[in-house]
């Protein structure tokens, strides 16, 4: 589950044209927890969860 959310997490975030950075930047994050949620290894709180797809837009369903 967590490798999904990251894989779509990284082709949402490359569709709207974010870097890891830039990201991080708006979610007031470091790049490593980006990183590290899109390689499946770190699993985002719900909070952070939500504030990721409102910044990129991914769908909760």
């Amino acid at each position: 589950m967590q490798e999904d959310f990251g894989r779509k997490m990284r082709a949402y975030r490359k569709l709207k044209h974010l870097t890891q950075k830039e990201l991080a930047d708006r979610l007031s994050i470091s790049v490593s927890i980006i990183g590290g949620i899109e390689r499946g290894n770190r699993t985002p709180t719900a909070e952070l969860a939500q504030r990721i797809y409102e910044v990129i837009g991914l769908r909760i369903d």
